[in-house]
């Protein structure tokens, strides 16, 4: 079968390689047919220090696909059933994944696609505990942004930042896979939603997603703007991952007691802050990373129900390199998909 690899920095091939067989107990075997692309598909492309892992290795991080096979002692899974499957392989044991707090596993094996080989293969024999079915109405493309893309901004909303109807949220990189699924959630709820962007067009888009107020941050410093628009009082919640880059000034557009929640560094991973400003300002900054299995149920459910999220481009498997190559120029609004 085929598969994506990557070899070295940059260097990404379509490999002929063995077929899993079949599944064993409590496994199910899946077809893929689509790949969603993330920052950390780049991340991994380009050849991070920092990641353990053995080459080649299949990428992909995120994907939906279809049911092909279970092990005999596997139930609610049928031949042709399309699920989604869980990013990270979990230990399924700990206090965490008992709790149902699966991205704070504490014995978790790796990230698919960045420590594991991924989903960017024809078949993948996977845990049936780390697989969800997909709704009916849901598309494969839309259904592979469940586990990363809509399941992290789900996370971040509402478990994190606790965003409640009306309130005020500034989002960054409102085009971005993430950005155009915070507008959508948010402005679901009737939040008032500002959103920076990086030319006219992407602003043009946002307010046709839902943003009410769009700052173009290559002409506008976006704290100064945000701060004119609330007459100085500032949001209820930022929506951060942009990192060094925004961080103060996300900070800046804060209300007192307001929330920014994180999820990236793409800017920079290190910054310096006034510490006065936090405890004065009372602010509350949470750190997000991946989602739960139930904010990606919860992320199906939204897209059965009609929210589904915004597809730039679709890309073959072979062009896999084009679609990343869009991702890393920014030109990219919404996601991005390979398909199989």
């Amino acid at each position: 079968m085929r598969a994506l690899r990557l070899h070295g920095d940059r260097d990404l091939r379509i490999d002929d390689i063995e077929s899993p067989g079949q599944p064993g107990p409590g496994e199910v075997l899946i077809r893929v047919r689509a790949v969603g692309l993330n920052h950390i598909d780049v991340w991994g492309y380009r050849g991070m220090a920092f990641a353990k892992r053995k080459l080649p290795l299949a990428v992909g991080a995120e994907a939906s696909g279809e049911i092909v096979a279970t092990g005999a002692d596997v139930a609610g899974f049928t031949r042709g059933q399309r699920v989604v499957m869980y990013g990270a392989m979990t230990c399924g044991e700990c206090r965490a994944c008992r709790e149902g707090r699966d991205n704070l596993c504490e014995n978790v094996g790796g990230i698919m696609g960045f420590h594991l080989d991924g989903f960017a293969r024809e078949e993948i024999i996977m845990p049936a505990r780390l697989v969800i079915p997909v709704p009916d109405g849901v598309s494969f493309a839309d259904a592979a942004c469940a586990p990363i893309a809509f399941g992290t901004v789900q996370h971040m909303l509402f478990d994190n930042a606790k965003l409640e109807p009306g309130e005020s949220i500034l989002v960054h990189a409102g085009g971005s896979g993430i950005g155009t699924a915070a507008i959508k959630m948010a402005k679901a709820i009737g939040c008032t939603i500002y959103a920076t962007v990086g030319d006219d067009e992407k602003g043009a888009k946002a307010r046709e997603l839902g943003a009410d107020h769009v700052i173009n941050y290559r002409e506008e410093r976006f704290e100064g703007e945000v701060r004119r628009l609330t007459k100085r009082k500032g949001v209820d919640v930022v929506f951060e991952h942009v990192g060094a880059d925004t961080w103060n000034g996300s900070l800046l557009c804060l209300k007192r007691g307001g929330r920014l929640v994180t999820c990236g560094s793409t800017s920079g991973v290190s910054t310096q802050m006034n510490l006065m400003q936090l405890f004065q300002q009372q602010y509350r900054i949470f750190g997000s990373f991946g989602c739960s299995m139930r904010n990606i149920r919860e992320s199906l459910d939204k897209m059965a129900g009609g929210m589904t999220p915004v597809i730039d481009t679709a890309f073959p498997l072979e062009e896999f390199t084009q679609g990343l190559d869009r991702l890393e120029s920014r030109k990219v609004f919404g996601k991005i998909i390979v398909t199989l």
